[in-house]
């Protein structure tokens, strides 16, 4: 193992209590261990001198990098001011200084890592999918009970301001009765061929765990669940837009799974039935606020939230079209819509999770966003995948 610490050394007072915490990071060369679980969350939270429990005490994350190229873990130990780095799992898991084991590999590697790290008394903290199939799925988190081990799933979104803000006028029962939920999802990932990709190519290929449902469906059950009731059933269209793209070495290959799915949810809202839909698509040009958008409708009201801003219509103030091709419309459909003020800061969504999830390993603080949620997201996205199968509405057990 190659060992630098200096770069996690940051100005703290010298009577501060610190509470280190070894994580190893597998799947940090990936784009998103990365950028927002390394860069903009745990060297973050280094930076800033550790996650604060009260006065004079804070948690301080330090990491492990593992990964299968020597070269890039070099590079990005030296970003990162010379963090420790190895291309041998099963020696950091052997290695009792780091009690946390995060996974942001590819979905068809996480569940056998994971499993190794739970057998070595690791605590758990990964992306979602959890696994390619609902079975692991749950024998992780079942696994993970076993062992006694704290765990947890990404759900990142959670804490978009967008989001927050949507959470926020629900409470404060802004919408009245809400009845419907429109997602839009997606842009434009360029083939390659003529315009470099933007997204890894193993996204489009089955065997490597690729695929728009597997990946999207997993984020909407989180969002669904908590923001507006448990999802009962779903009905899920899949489609292979683009069957032939080129990898990051310019070689053509087939994209052979979903690159869209458009998928409508039943969900058991507190106030009623709600219907949600949502589009997900890499094949969409987009014109809307935002990469993603999220509307709400309700019989006192509606929000449009995108990922940090959200903009809403009261009752009072929606106007009254009427249908006529024939003229130009008189109304500017845009104009009468209310933007929420920010009256709160936001941080990264990523690192905040991360913030209670290394609370949750050192005080034991509630952390409600264990496996067994990851394995609810698996569970809808096979459950889309049946639907699109057998083009008929899918029910969605319950899941405990």
């Amino acid at each position: 193992m190659h060992r630098k610490t200096e770069g996690l050394k940051p100005l703290l007072m010298s009577e501060k209590k610190i509470h280190e915490v070894g994580i190893i990071m597998n799947g940090v060369t990936g784009r998103m261990g990365l950028n927002q679980h390394l860069r903009r969350s745990l060297w973050a939270i280094a930076r800033q001198g550790g996650v604060p429990l009260g006065a004079g005490e804070a948690i301080m994350p330090k990491p492990v990098l593992v990964g299968r190229n020597p070269a890039k873990l070099e590079a990005i130990s030296a970003e990162c001011g010379g963090l420790p780095w190895t291309t041998n799992l099963d020696e950091v898991l052997a290695d009792s200084r780091y009690s946390v084991y995060f996974d942001a590999q590819t979905t068809d590697r996480r569940a056998p890592d994971a499993k190794k790290a739970i057998a070595a008394g690791k605590h758990i903290y990964c992306e979602k999918p959890v696994a390619d199939s609902l079975a692991l799925s749950i024998e992780l988190a079942r696994l993970a009970e076993k062992a006694g081990v704290k765990h947890g799933v990404v759900q990142d979104k959670l804490w978009l301001p967008g989001l927050r803000k949507l959470q926020t006028l629900k409470d404060l029962g802004f919408f009245g009765r809400i009845f419907s939920v429109r997602g839009e999802f997606g842009y434009w990932v360029f083939e390659g061929d003529t315009v470099p990709i933007q997204r890894p190519s193993w996204n489009y290929r089955k065997a490597d765990g690729g695929g728009i449902i597997i990946d999207m469906l997993c984020h909407w059950r989180y969002v669904l669940d908590n923001l507006f009731g448990p999802v009962k059933a779903v009905s899920c269209l899949g489609a292979n837009h683009i069957p032939t793209r080129w990898d990051e070495s310019g070689k053509p290959y087939q994209a052979d799974t979903d690159d869209a799915a458009y998928a409508t949810f039943e969900i058991d809202g507190a106030d009623g039935p709600i219907v949600a839909h949502f589009n997900s698509s890499w094949c969409v040009r987009v014109r809307r606020d935002d990469l993603l958008t999220i509307q709400v409708d309700g019989t006192k009201g509606t929000a449009v939230a995108g990922l940090r801003h959200c903009w809403i219509q009261h009752y009072g103030a929606t106007p009254r079209p009427v249908w006529n091709p024939d003229i130009e419309s008189p109304l500017n459909y845009f104009d009468g819509w209310q933007k929420v003020p920010e009256q709160d800061t936001f941080d990264n969504a990523f690192k905040v999770q991360w913030e209670l999830f290394l609370k949750h390993v050192v005080t034991g603080s509630p952390f409600r966003w264990g496996l067994i949620e990851g394995a609810k997201g698996v569970q809808l996205a096979e459950c889309g995948i049946e639907s699109w199968r057998k083009r008929c509405w899918v029910q969605v057990p319950e899941l405990k």
